[in-house]
C-alpha cells in the first residue's frame, strides 16, 4: 500500500503545478534526501524525482532543467558549469560542462582601436560561448542516472508549458531586464514580456511556450537534438543573422568532460572539489592550506586578527590564480604544486600577523587589476537517501547572460566569453589582464571561479556547498567550509555567518554590511587594509550530514526565493 501511495504521489508531481512558495524554515532535515536551491519550484522538481526513486544525480538533472525555467537569470540551457558527485563508497568524480570559445573566435575579437569594448561581452550575439549544460547533464545521467532521461526533463517541460507563479523578486528582475538590456532584443521581449504589455507583478503566472517546446524535444530526443538537430539549427541561424560566431559545427563538436576531482586535507577533513578550468578548487584548497598553521578558532571568527589572516590567504591564492590558471586542455596548470602543503608553508611564512601585505609588491612580476566577473550564477546541493551527494554550480555568466533569446527556441544564451583575458600581453592597473593561460583560443574553455565542494570525514559526507558570485564565489565557499571545519558551526549558522572578499587586486577587502563592527573595521585599517563595507555576498545553498546519516539543508537567506525541499510521498525517518 505504501509503495502504491508513493507512486501515486510521484505521478501527481508530474501533472500538478508545483508550488512556488519558498519554505523558510530555520533548518529542514531528512533521511530520505534533500535538494537545496535558489528557486522553490525547481527544488520541488528535484525532490519529486527523489520521491519516484531517483538518485541524487537524477534529482540534480531535474533541478537544473527546472531552474532553466524558474530562475532565468542563471538557470539555463544556453550556459555551462560544473557538477561534483560523491558516491556512498567514497568515490568521487566531476563533470566539466563549461562553455567553449567558438571556432571562429580570435584573441583580439573584443578590441576596438586597441582597447577592450566591454559592451561586446556584456550583451548581444558576440558574447556567447558554445553552451555546455545539456551535454553535461546528459553525461552525468549516462554515468550515474537511475531513472529514464525523459522523466527527469518533464518537470521542467511542465513548468514552462503550464507556467508558474512569479515571486516578487523574479517579477522585479524581469521588469528591470525588459526595460533595460534585454529590451533591445525582440526575441527576448517576445519570450519574457508580459502578454498584452505592462509590467510583471508578484503572483502573475508566466508561460514559456517556446522554451517548453525546446525542453520537450530534449526530453524526447535526448541531447543530440540540441547539438545536432533543429535546436542547433536555430542557434546557428540566429547567430549568423546577427553577427554571432556559433555554428552548427561548434555545437556538433562540443563535448562535456568527466575529470578527476582535486582533493585536499584540512583539520582532518577531506576537501573534494573541482579542477581547472574552474579556478575555485585550487584556490580553496590553497587558502585552507595557508590557514592551517594558524589557530583561527582561538582568535574568534569575526575578530580583526582572524579576518586579517583570511584576507592574507585570499590575497596569495588569487595571485596564483592570475599567474597560472586556465583550461588544462590548452595550458599546463601546476595543480599539484599549487595545492601542496609545501607551497602553503612558504606562503604562510610570508604573512605578517599584524600587518597587511601590499598586493602590488607581492605580485609585481605580473602587476594587474583583475577584471570583475558578473555574479549571476546559481548553486544547488543534493543528497539522496543512500548518501550519494551532488554539488552543482552553473551559470549564464551575467544576469540573464547575453540577454539574447534564441529565435524559435525560447532560451537565453550565455555571455561567458567575457571571462577570457581579452587583450593579449596587456596587463595593467586599469582592470585588464593579458597573461597567457586564459587568452581566447578556438575551442578553449574560459576560466571560472565556480567552486562546487563536498567535505567528508572518516569516510562519510559532512558538507555539500557552493555559491554564485563571480570571483567572490571562492571566498564565499571558504567562509562556509571554515564555519563547519574550523569553527564547529552547524550548516544554518555557517551559511548565515558574515562573509568577505579579497581577490589580490584591487587591493581592498569588501565585508558584508551586516558582517562586522566599526571597531573591527578600524583595526583592519590600522593593519594597512583598505576596507569596504557593502551589500551581501553569495548564495550558498548547503547541506550538512550528521554521523547518523540525517541530512540538514540550509537555503541561503540572502536569496529571497530559496528553499530546502524534501521528497514528498515518502515517510521521512527523522
Amino acid at each position: 500500500m505504501i509503495r502504491r501511495m508513493t507512486a501515486l504521489v510521484a505521478l501527481l508531481l508530474l501533472v500538478v503545478p508545483i508550488s512556488a512558495a519558498p519554505l523558510r524554515d530555520e533548518a529542514v532535515s531528512s533521511r530520505d534526501g534533500l535538494v537545496v536551491c535558489t528557486s522553490a519550484p525547481a527544488c520541488d522538481a528535484g525532490t519529486g524525482i527523489l520521491a519516484r526513486g531517483g538518485n541524487a544525480v537524477d534529482a540534480a538533472v531535474a533541478t537544473a532543467f527546472a531552474l532553466a525555467v524558474t530562475h532565468p537569470s542563471a538557470g539555463n540551457l544556453g550556459g555551462g558549469g560544473f557538477m561534483l558527485v560523491r558516491t556512498p563508497n567514497g568515490d568521487a568524480t566531476t563533470f566539466d560542462y563549461r562553455e567553449k570559445a567558438p571556432l571562429k573566435a580570435t584573441r583580439t575579437m573584443y578590441l576596438r582601436d586597441g582597447q577592450i569594448d566591454i559592451s561586446l561581452t556584456n550583451a548581444g550575439y558576440l558574447a556567447p560561448g558554445v553552451p555546455g549544460t545539456v551535454r553535461g547533464l546528459a553525461l552525468a545521467h549516462k554515468r550515474f542516472g537511475k531513472l529514464p532521461w525523459k522523466e527527469l526533463v518533464m518537470p521542467a517541460v511542465q513548468l514552462a508549458e503550464e507556467g508558474f507563479v512569479l515571486s516578487d523578486a523574479l517579477s522585479k528582475s524581469l521588469n528591470k531586464q525588459l526595460s533595460g538590456a534585454m529590451g533591445r532584443f525582440p526575441t527576448s521581449v517576445e519570450a519574457y514580456g508580459k502578454p498584452g504589455g505592462g509590467r510583471w507583478a508578484s503572483g502573475d503566472r508566466i508561460v514559456l511556450k517556446e522554451l517548453g517546446k525546446t525542453l520537450r524535444a530534449i526530453a524526447t530526443n535526448g541531447p543530440d537534438v540540441f547539438y545536432k538537430g533543429w535546436i542547433a539549427d536555430r542557434i546557428a541561424e540566429d547567430a549568423a543573422a546577427n553577427g554571432g560566431l556559433i555554428t552548427k559545427d561548434d555545437l556538433a563538436k562540443y563535448e562535456a568532460k568527466e575529470r578527476t576531482p582535486i582533493r585536499g586535507q584540512f583539520r582532518g577533513f577531506d576537501i573534494i572539489t573541482m579542477p581547472p578550468p574552474s579556478s575555485g578548487g585550487v584556490a580553496l584548497i590553497e587558502m585552507l592550506n595557508i590557514l592551517e598553521p594558524f589557530d583561527l578558532k582561538s582568535k574568534g571568527r569575526n575578530t580583526a586578527e582572524s579576518m586579517h589572516l583570511q584576507i592574507e590567504a585570499m590575497r596569495r591564492a588569487y595571485l596564483d590564480r592570475a599567474r597560472f590558471l586556465g583550461d588544462p586542455d590548452f595550458v599546463h596548470v601546476p595543480i599539484a604544486d599549487l595545492i601542496s602543503k609545501e607551497h602553503a608553508r612558504t606562503l604562510s611564512g610570508s604573512i605578517d600577523p599584524l600587518k597587511a601585505t601590499n598586493s602590488v609588491e607581492l605580485g609585481k612580476d605580473i602587476v594587474t587589476v583583475t577584471a570583475q566577473e558578473p555574479d549571476e550564477t546559481t548553486h544547488f546541493s543534493v543528497i539522496d537517501r543512500n548518501g550519494t551527494a551532488v554539488s552543482n554550480t552553473y551559470t549564464l555568466e551575467g544576469g540573464f547572460g547575453s540577454r539574447v533569446v534564441v529565435k524559435g527556441a525560447g532560451f537565453l544564451l550565455n555571455n561567458e566569453m567575457g571571462d577570457f583575458n581579452k587583450n593579449p600581453g596587456v596587463t595593467d592597473l586599469t582592470g585588464n589582464i593579458g597573461t597567457p593561460a586564459n587568452l581566447i583560443d578556438p575551442g578553449k574553455r574560459m576560466l571560472s571561479s565556480m567552486t562546487p565542494v563536498i567535505v567528508a570525514k572518516n569516510g562519510r559526507v559532512v558538507l555539500i556547498t557552493g555559491s554564485p558570485g563571480g570571483r567572490t564565489i571562492i571566498n564565499t565557499v571558504l567562509s562556509v567550509v571554515l564555519g563547519v571545519t574550523e569553527f564547529g558551526l552547524g550548516v544554518r549558522d555557517a551559511v548565515d555567518a558574515p562573509r568577505m572578499h579579497h581577490q589580490w587586486l584591487p587591493d581592498a577587502v569588501t565585508i558584508e554590511r551586516d558582517g562586522t563592527t566599526e571597531e573591527v573595521v578600524q583595526k583592519l585599517r590600522a593593519m594597512g587594509h583598505t576596507v569596504n563595507v557593502a551589500g551581501t555576498q553569495g548564495d550558498a545553498n548547503s547541506i550538512e550530514v550528521d554521523e547518523g546519516g540525517r541530512a540538514t539543508g540550509a537555503a541561503d537567506r540572502r536569496s529571497p526565493d530559496g528553499k530546502t525541499s524534501i521528497p514528498r510521498g515518502l515517510t521521512s525517518r527523522r
